[in-house]
């Protein structure tokens, strides 16, 4: 699995969101997408999810083109949006048979006590998703976009208003599912992306300023700070 972006630019109202952005992420990737507010980082990810088309340039995933492959590239995506947009007025079960049904599953009640071992969730099955926390809508959020097994997963700020435990628990919850899978994430937390991410992309105002493996003992923070002053 290759997600191919070749020169892609994206404007809104002649202000560039993305200008001339090529990447290649391959399996096993876990990529930390960090930048300010408005350096492109949500409009990166729609674009490679299908959400959003660029206004020039190329993106390939698995070989198959965005523009012409659209129904069997979604396939292959899980995507979690950064305000998880979830129907409050149902119960979580209710909620995931509800999304495993759009995704055209058969098997699906296999599949939903998997994923919700896997997340931690089988203890809120009844519950109605307005009376859970913040922690436990992510859960049920990343739950809902693993059902149909995806081989790419793209997660828009998903550690925003967690606590320090909750945190944790995602943590090792992303180091948990990424075997197999390309993982890309975009986070104000920066701190956590060391922890998690293998790779770094920071983007500028729309333009790639650093790509650059990483590790546990790298200060992502200072690359940070040195890469956006630069």
């Amino acid at each position: 699995m290759i997600i191919s972006i070749k020169n892609i630019s994206k404007s809104y109202d002649n202000i560039n969101a993305l200008l001339n952005v090529s990447l290649e992420f391959n399996e096993g990737d876990i990529i930390g997408l960090i930048g300010e507010n408005g350096a492109g980082k949500t409009t990166l990810l729609k674009i490679i999810s299908c959400l959003s088309r660029q206004s020039d340039g190329k993106v390939f995933i698995d070989k198959l083109d965005t523009e012409y492959d659209e129904y069997n590239i979604k396939s292959k995506i899980g995507y979690l949006a950064e305000d998880n947009p979830l129907y409050e007025e149902m119960k979580v079960k209710e909620y995931l048979i509800f999304t495993s049904k759009l995704y055209g599953l058969k098997n699906f009640k296999k599949q939903i006590n998997e994923y919700q071992k896997l997340t931690e969730i089988t203890d809120l099955s009844f519950r109605k998703i307005s009376e859970i926390s913040k922690g436990q809508k992510q859960r049920v959020g990343l739950c809902s976009c693993l059902l149909h097994e995806p081989k790419i997963l793209i997660l828009d700020e998903p550690t925003t208003g967690l606590d320090p435990k909750q945190l944790i628990h995602f943590r090792d919850l992303i180091k948990k599912i990424s075997k197999n899978k390309i993982i890309i994430f975009s986070t104000h937390t920066i701190n956590e992306v060391s922890k998690v991410c293998n790779r770094i992309v920071i983007l500028k105002k729309g333009i790639i300023k650093k790509d650059i493996s990483i590790n546990e003992t790298d200060s992502i923070e200072k690359i940070f700070e040195s890469t956006i002053e630069s």
